[in-house]
């Protein structure tokens, strides 16, 4: 096997856990959310100016979130293009 497929296979490797543990920390987060959303409905005390706080905050995460994993997949996909077009000696 050259190296160049040896490399390929490790990217993908890591590529694949990165998109695994994501996924799985994204669906964890939605169901805080969810629970959160479901405190703030049920809160009649907390003030509407407190409410706008925790959704400001929740969504500043989100778009965070989304923000990372753009630039993890372009790093990526990056280091792939790099490894395409590397020359290795036998």
């Amino acid at each position: 096997m050259d190296q160049k497929q040896v490399f390929k296979q490790i990217i993908d490797f890591q590529k694949g856990t990165f998109d695994n543990s994501f996924t799985a920390l994204e669906r964890l987060q939605e169901q805080g959310e969810t629970m959160v959303n479901t405190f703030l409905t049920q809160a009649g005390w907390l003030p509407e100016e407190g409410r706008k706080v925790i959704t400001d905050w929740m969504d500043a995460y989100k778009k965070a979130r989304t923000e990372f994993k753009d630039t993890v997949d372009s790093n990526f996909k990056k280091v792939e293009e790099f490894f395409e077009s590397a020359k290795f000696d036998a």
